[in-house]
Parts: C-alpha cells; structure tokens; sequence
C-alpha cells in the first residue's frame, strides 16, 4: 500500500514540476517575441525595398544561384538584423544578378529587388547573425536601404555559382569603362 500511495504523490510533484516548466518556457517566448516586436518598432522608419518587376521576371539573369538567403543585417554591426519588411527572415531561396540590380526570391517572404543604384559593395565572409559557414562561404551584398547602409547574405548550394554571382555583382557595381569613356592620347 505504500508504494501506491507514493507513486500517487509522485505523480502530483511531476505534474507540478511540468507546469513550471511550461509557464518557463511560455514566459521566455513571451519575452522573445516582444523583443521583436520593439525592435521592428525601432526600425519602423526603414522603407520597404523595391518589388521585383514583371519585366525582370521573363528576363534572363546574368548570373543566378539557388540557396539560402540568411538575412539582411544593419552594415555597422553584422549582429543587428533588421526586422522589419521580413528582411530578417532567414530562408531558401534565388538570387539574380540583372544590369537593374539583384532580384531576391525567397521562399515563404516576399521578394525584392536591390536595385544597381544602391549597391554599395560585394564582399564574402563566414555570414551574419544565425548562420555562420566556412570561410568566405556567404556572399554579402552591401547596398542601401534608404538612409540605412544595409548588409544582406547569401549562401549558394554551389560552388561554382558562388563565384559567378561574385563576379557578376562586382562587375553590377563597379562596371568597366566603356570605350567612349576612355579618353584618347593627344597627339
């Protein structure tokens, strides 16, 4: 009789200590979720990049790349991700290299367009807030968001378009002299 009576009084400690737990874990959610929140608040000034346009959808890229979209970050500081418009969320998705700029396809959040007017630098580096890979493994888009100098990241499932969206956005950003440029010798 008493190893009945004891199991029945365990039982009771373990629910308690269940719902202690579970009101620990809500309580953490909860404070997750309204820093989020604040922090979309303090971003609430950011604009919304561009959308993608209809045109540039028919349109053949000069270099694209299936992956994952990590994020967009704050420039000064690779930790700050920016919240608002969904540019934080991390996900699958394409990247395009077109003359109008980058068209980023993501799976489960809107599309954008970074357009050549605002990018502002390439870079590659181990990536930014919530996935970091091998060296030089993420692709950094540097471009502006408004007033903000924004960073997004972009990991390719390979290699080879790794470096083909490299050169690409290099070439989008810093492109070379035309010959009408090009001034000629005096004679």
């Amino acid at each position: 009789m008493t190893l009945a009576t004891t199991a029945a009084d365990m039982t009771g400690t373990y629910l308690f200590y269940l719902w202690i737990a579970l009101g620990i874990i809500a309580l953490l959610l909860g404070l997750l979720w309204l820093g989020w929140r604040g922090r979309k608040r303090r971003q609430g000034g950011l604009p919304a990049p561009d959308e993608v346009p209809a045109a540039l959808l028919e349109a053949q890229p000069r270099a694209a790349a299936e992956g994952m979209v990590i994020g967009t970050v704050k420039a000064a500081d690779y930790l700050d991700r920016v919240a608002v418009h969904g540019l934080g969320v991390r996900t699958n998705g394409r990247l395009e290299v077109h003359d109008q700029g980058v068209a980023v396809f993501r799976s489960g959040a809107p599309n954008y367009l970074i357009s050549a007017a605002a990018l502002d630098h390439v870079r590659t580096d181990r990536g930014v807030v919530g996935k970091f890979v091998e060296r030089d493994g993420a692709v950094i888009i540097g471009w502006r968001l408004g007033e903000e100098s924004v960073e997004t990241a972009f990991r390719a499932r390979h290699a080879e378009a790794h470096q083909e969206l490299l050169d690409e956005l290099t070439s989008v950003i810093s492109p070379s002299a035309s010959p009408s440029d090009e001034e000629s010798p005096s004679p």
